[in-house]
């Protein structure tokens, strides 16, 4: 190895070599000088990257392990990704908390990646919140998306709102559905509109306020949903049509529980135009989705509707 060494100085091999012996031999400190040797000769050395992190990490030395791992992600072809599940295991633990923030300083890369490793445990949403960049916190993070999703898999709603709340752009509260004249974009979903782009048909919305939809008349499917949190009582939804629709009873408003398949109720479009649509939520129904599905008959009819001015209210003794 020595010999090897003098002949290539700069190969970083010898070095790995006897790295890799002084630390079957017990002595890390000389295993270490010979790894920092070889990533200095090489600093794309993959087996250097390996064996520092695992070292470092082996000595309870987490920021430098970390930084190690993050460079290995680099340099593999996973890139950062394949090191995010590894991060994430570390930041499950608060008293690594300031080394995981220390390491999205210097590798601002691996930040979104283990944000969304963790995010898809509802359970890891104080560690997420404890360490993520206020850059981070976008409307259009991927780790929102995840970890709301995740909590409202669990059924933890009010929590996910209140996250949604802290990255929604300005959403303003009070209101029991969430930009009710379609002019707010930028706010994320489930607590927001989400809107279809697909084979059954397209919701788009207008300059200056309203949504447009078009369903094809093939396939069954929603074509604008929410989730909402209506307290149990009685509600109204009123809309107002613009122009003339095209076949609007083809289009159809309801809302359900989350975690049911079979609506509250439901009414056609050009119903809740003319003259509103009550309903009633029932206890035990903490959370629901308020969508607006087109539905497929015999003969495919295709639908055409615009739409302003969504209004739902309290309805009844409790208004």
């Amino acid at each position: 190895m020595r010999e090897a060494a003098l002949e290539a100085p700069l190969s970083p091999e010898p070095f790995l070599v006897r790295g890799v012996e002084a630390q079957l031999a017990g002595d890390s400190e000389a295993a270490g000088r010979a790894f920092l040797a070889a990533q200095w000769r090489d600093p794309r050395s993959l087996p250097a990257a390996y064996f520092l992190a695992n070292r470092y990490l082996l000595a309870g030395d987490a920021f430098r392990g970390l930084e190690q791992t993050a460079l290995l992600a680099r340099l593999s072809p996973g890139g950062t990704a394949a090191a995010a599940p590894f991060v994430a295991a570390y930041a499950r633990d608060r008293s690594n908390w300031p080394e995981i923030r220390k390491l999205f300083r210097v590798q601002p890369a691996m930040e979104d990646p283990v944000l969304n490793a963790l995010a898809r445990d509802s359970r890891n949403a104080g560690a997420i919140l404890a360490i993520v960049d206020p850059g981070h916190r976008r409307p259009d993070s991927e780790w929102v998306a995840t970890l709301i999703g995740s909590l409202v898999a669990a059924a933890h709603y009010q929590q996910a709102r209140e996250i949604w709340w802290g990255v929604a752009d300005r959403a303003p509260k009070g209101s029991l559905v969430y930009d009710e004249d379609f002019a707010s974009p930028r706010a994320p979903p489930p607590f927001a509109w989400s809107l279809a782009s697909s084979t059954t048909g397209m919701a788009e919305r207008q300059k200056g306020g309203g949504l447009r939809i078009i369903f094809y008349g093939n396939d069954d499917g929603v074509l604008a949903s929410q989730l909402v949190m209506l307290p149990p009582g009685a509600y109204r939804l009123d809309l107002q049509l613009v122009g003339d629709a095209v076949h609007p009873d083809v289009l159809r408003w309801s809302i359900r529980c989350d975690r049911s398949t079979e609506p509250v109720s439901s009414a056609p479009i050009d119903q809740v135009a003319r003259r509103g649509w009550a309903f009633e939520i029932p206890a035990n129904c903490p959370a629901q989705w308020l969508e607006l599905a087109g539905r497929s008959g015999d003969i495919s009819e295709q639908a055409d509707a615009t739409f302003t001015r969504l209004r739902l209210q309290h309805a009844g003794a409790n208004a």
